[in-house]
């Protein structure tokens, strides 16, 4: 019987001593760096960290980095979208907006209304929206705005090609809008566009300036390109429209006493561009155009912006809205010349009309069976 209970006694010190020698081996591996603080744990692997993309643009960039600045996967927001009439530009803006939103993680569900360059279908949309209590209204151009603006104070409207909101009367200032607007503009560098004129037609002496006396944006443009072409010395002659309509014997008429002719990005004019085509290549007197389709339509020259990219900072904006909780009152409005400007030459049209193109231009012309 001793010798069992000796058996025993032994086998159950070894068994013991095993036991903690297994346990230390465990708490190297798991247990807390207590000199440090971290927790040790080689076999499980690091979680990599999301990548954020941001865009790179002269206006501040928005960088989603913190939780707040996510907006859940499971929210949809409701977004009308009011265009004043269908052209390459303004679709081109709206576009460039959708593409933000979808870029910034935005699920968003659309409700695109045109108005087919008709007042009263604005306002039937702007009803439509108001009624159905959106979360925020693209506007795309100054009639648009106008409309909108006119119909809430209360949902946020983002703006996209409209030259000058504080002419428009729906802000307060650049700077401090003051009320539920804010967007980006489409106001281009006139004095520069006129100074290229000046490079085609070197006897540039009297310049037409044809213009939409009921936009406000086209009224805006024409007085800014009428003053710099008087401080350089030009004669300018003016002459204005209401309706597409109106333009044909319009840019006869003005043509008849004039060198060249300068447009501005009126709607008007950018729908009736095969016309103004015609005139220039009847007349022979060059039309520049201030925006790149409407060069493409019957122009020769300009130096614009780009419309997907104006589109796409008003996307950004509506994003910073609905996902960051700012206010249209307290955001200033942005600017497409900041985002970058793009030289568009028709060659075809500079052929018809005898113009030779300035050796610095060369690259940037374009020809339509291209």
């Amino acid at each position: 019987m001793k010798r069992i209970l000796v058996v025993l006694t032994l086998l159950a010190v070894a068994l013991f001593a095993g036991c903690r020698d297994t346990s230390t081996d465990i708490s190297d591996i798991n247990t807390p760096d207590t000199a440090n603080g971290t927790q040790q744990t080689p076999a499980t692997p690091e979680t990599p960290e999301t990548p954020v993309d941001t865009v790179a643009i002269d206006t501040p960039a928005v960088t989603a980095t913190s939780p707040s600045a996510i907006v859940p996967t499971s929210q949809t927001f409701n977004i009308g979208i009011l265009q004043i009439i269908d052209h390459p530009a303004l679709d081109a803006a709206r576009e460039g907006f959708m593409e933000a939103l979808s870029d910034h993680g935005i699920t968003a569900s659309y409700d695109y209304q045109n108005a087919a360059g008709d007042g009263s279908i604005l306002m039937t949309a702007a009803e439509r929206f108001v009624n159905n209590s959106v979360d925020l209204v693209l506007a795309i151009a100054t009639p648009s705005v106008q409309t909108m603006a006119g119909a809430t104070t209360t949902i946020p409207i983002v703006g996209t090609a409209i030259t000058s909101y504080e002419v428009a009367g729906v802000i307060d200032s650049n700077e401090a809008p003051g009320t539920n607007v804010t967007g980006s503009s489409d106001l281009n560098p006139i004095p520069r566009q006129i100074d290229i004129i000046k490079e085609f037609v070197p006897h540039l002496a009297t310049l037409g300036i044809a213009y939409n006396s009921s936009e406000d944006n086209s009224v805006f443009q024409m007085e800014d390109a009428k003053a710099y072409a008087e401080s350089i010395g030009l004669t300018v002659v003016t002459s204005s429209v209401v309706a597409v309509a109106d333009v044909q014997q319009n840019m006869l008429s003005l043509a008849s006493g004039v060198d060249a002719i300068w447009l501005p990005t009126d709607n008007t004019h950018a729908n009736a561009m095969p016309i103004v085509g015609e005139v220039s290549i009847d007349t022979g007197v060059p039309v520049f155009p201030a925006e790149e389709s409407m060069v493409r339509g019957g122009g020769i020259a300009t130096l614009g912006i780009d419309y997907t990219q104006l589109g796409y900072e008003a996307g950004r904006m509506a994003y910073e809205i609905l996902a960051e909780g700012k206010d249209p009152a307290e955001m200033p409005i942005r600017f497409g010349m900041d985002v970058g400007l793009t030289y568009f030459i028709n060659g075809y049209m500079a052929d018809q009309l005898g113009l030779t193109v300035p050796e610095r231009l060369v690259e940037y012309v374009w020809n339509p069976e291209e």
